[in-house]
């Protein structure tokens, strides 16, 4: 990366590897998602990439991004907002009320948290079900046995499920987690995948993500 490009140009960059990549897959590129994740980055570093056309957003924590958004959203009317870190039932409100899209639905009393907020308040984020694709202990995620019944017990709670998220383990090939993860999509009858980040997101088209969650590529060093 160099040190002195643009937004626009990293953002120009990052869209034809999508748009070459998807080409390659037979896949048309307006389909997949590309999401900004602009956790920890301040207001001057992401204007820049709206002001580029960049319009989907990600962030971790419901706290940063309530301090961050609502500025940065007026006069934009067409941002979205999406939740790409984990998320306690607590913040279930907070979380509703703000994001457009929830990538890291895991565990039953979230499902259920979510879907009150949901009922109470009319408004409906699409939601991920997020699969610890590894198996690792320190990550968030249900374990793939899990995915069938969270599935039923979101549809059952009126949750807009539309498809499974994961993040590989680091420092390996991610190809096989996520052909993985698109097989797993397949079986349980949800269609979306979000998965690839800056460093596997060519792989992650290649393989049928519907969502990438890009950051150092967009951003640059710090």
């Amino acid at each position: 990366m160099i040190e002195n490009e643009s937004a626009a140009d990293r953002l120009a960059a990052v869209r034809d590897a999508v748009g070459r990549v998807a080409r390659t897959a037979g896949r048309d590129a307006e389909s997949i998602e590309l999401i900004a994740v602009s956790k920890t980055w301040d207001a001057d570093a992401i204007r820049p990439l709206i002001e580029a056309g960049q319009r989907s957003f990600g962030e971790n924590r419901v706290q940063e991004a309530e301090a961050k958004w609502p500025g940065l959203m007026a006069g934009v009317a067409d941002i979205r907002l999406h939740l790409v870190g984990q998320l306690q039932s607590n913040k279930a409100a907070e979380a509703v009320a703000l994001f457009d899209v929830i990538h890291s639905v895991d565990r039953l009393s979230l499902v259920t948290a979510l879907a009150k907020v949901m009922t109470a308040t009319g408004r409906r984020p699409d939601c991920y079900l997020q699969v610890n694709i590894g198996a690792e202990a320190q990550k968030g995620g249900c374990a793939i046995a899990e995915i069938p019944g969270l599935l039923a017990a979101a549809g059952t709670a009126g949750l807009p499920v539309i498809g499974l998220m994961c993040v590989p383990p680091a420092d390996t090939e991610a190809a096989p987690f996520f052909a993985l993860l698109a097989k797993l999509a397949a079986e349980n009858g949800v269609s979306g995948l979000s998965m690839g980040m800056s460093g596997d997101f060519e792989t992650a088209v290649l393989l049928g993500a519907t969502a990438i969650r890009v950051g150092s590529a967009l951003f640059g060093a710090r």
